[in-house]
């Protein structure tokens, strides 16, 4: 069962004028996690892409940049992300919810956060006003302000990508301790433990470019250390 017919049989057991955001009143342990780290994408990046004034294609379709959809998955995927932008609930309140649900897991919170960056560089900029949603969004998910830097640093090419700041280090730490911290990212990059994490499988996608940047990163790094 893909994870859209899940959240098509979610919404039907909801009341007639319940909103998407009421699906996290039901979901209190895994393996539900997986539907709401889905409607938490869908949810806050539907309304992250109304954040600079206007809803594209591009935009739209970033969606796909995240998840997987099969061609029989696409209307209830489609519904999802509508009932996202209509629904009154503020993103405010959506990132409230998940973060009731996921607690301190702060792994769950990098996931999501990288879906939306790839919906808000989907049509090639980064706008002011998706700069402060995400900040709000990940100051609410509990995330330091190196964490949020790093994954900006992956994601937003304002400047040439500073090796350092991808892996949450600093130059004068020693090389053994930043190769412990790359290990450490890329174990956690692992599809199982994300998964484990309530990443769904559809979504596993993301693995792929986290795992280019921080391995290009640690190859900066690793090539300014003398033989």
């Amino acid at each position: 069962m893909s994870i859209w017919t899940r959240i098509s049989d979610a919404l039907a057991a909801l009341t007639k004028g319940e909103g998407l955001a009421s699906v996290f009143d039901s979901l209190k342990a895994p393996p539900e996690r997986s539907v709401a780290f889905t409607i938490a994408v869908v949810a806050l990046g539907a309304k992250m892409a109304k954040a600079d004034g206007l809803v594209t294609r591009d935009e739209v379709s970033a969606f796909r940049e995240v998840f997987r959809i099969a061609q029989e998955d696409e209307a209830g995927a489609a519904r999802v992300f509508n009932l996202a932008r209509k629904d009154v609930a503020g993103f405010e309140e959506y990132a409230m919810r998940i973060k009731g649900l996921f607690g301190q897991a702060h792994e769950s919170y990098c996931d999501l956060m990288e879906g939306l960056f790839h919906i808000a560089m989907a049509d090639g900029e980064y706008h002011e006003n998706e700069d402060m949603f995400l900040h709000r969004v990940a100051d609410i998910f509990g995330m330091s302000k190196t964490e949020f830097a790093a994954m900006r640093a992956r994601f937003v090419p304002d400047a040439e990508p500073d090796p350092y700041t991808i892996l949450g280090v600093t130059p004068d730490m020693p090389i053994t301790t930043i190769r412990k911290a790359w290990r450490m990212q890329v174990r956690e990059t692992h599809p199982d433990r994300m998964i484990a994490r309530g990443v769904p499988e559809e979504a596993i996608q993301m693995a792929e470019t986290r795992l280019i940047a921080l391995n290009k990163a640690w190859e900066a790094i690793s090539e300014k250390v003398p033989s």
